[in-house]
C-alpha cells in the first residue's frame, strides 16, 4: 500500500510517517518512480509505535525496542531489548506515581474550595449601615 492508505488506515499523517522511517522505525519498498509501498503488516506497526510515542518513548528508544518485536529469537537483541523495555517500565512507574500525587493534590485543593463556596453560599448577607 502506498503512504496515502497506511496514513489513512492508521490516522497517522504521511509526514509522521516519513519521519518514522527516516528514524528506522517503518520500512517500505520503492516503486521504480521512488513511491513508498508498506506491507499490510506495517498497520501493526504504526500502531506499536504510535502507542509507545504515547507512552512517552523517544524513537531512540523505540528503535532500540523495535528489532525484539521483529526477531523474538535473537537472543542478543531480547537481551538489549528487555533492559530498554524495563528502564522504561520503570521511568513510566513513576511517572504514574508522579501523577497520582498530582492528582491527590488536586483533589485537597477541590474539596478545600468546594468546602469555601459552600460556607460563601450559606453565609449571611453583610448588614450595610443606612446613612
Amino acid at each position: 500500500m502506498r503512504i496515502g492508505e497506511l496514513s489513512k488506515r492508521t490516522g497517522v499523517s504521511p509526514r509522521s510517517l516519513r519521519y518514522y522511517e527516516e528514524q528506522g522505525l517503518l520500512t517500505s519498498a520503492r516503486s521504480d518512480a521512488g513511491q513508498r509501498h508498506y506491507s499490510a503488516a506495517e498497520v501493526q506497526r504504526v500502531s506499536l509505535i504510535q502507542q509507545l510515542f504515547a507512552a512517552g518513548m523517544s524513537s531512540r528508544v523505540i528503535a532500540s525496542v523495535l528489532p525484539c518485536v521483529e526477531t523474538p529469537s535473537d537472543p542478543g537483541v531480547t537481551e538489549s531489548a528487555f533492559v530498554t523495555m524495563t528502564r522504561e517500565r520503570d521511568r513510566i512507574d513513576a511517572d504514574i506515581a508522579h501523577l497520582i500525587e498530582t492528582r491527590d493534590a488536586l483533589d485537597v485543593l477541590i474539596r478545600v474550595n468546594r468546602q469555601h463556596w459552600v460556607e460563601l453560599s450559606t453565609a449571611p448577607e453583610p448588614v450595610t449601615p443606612s446613612a
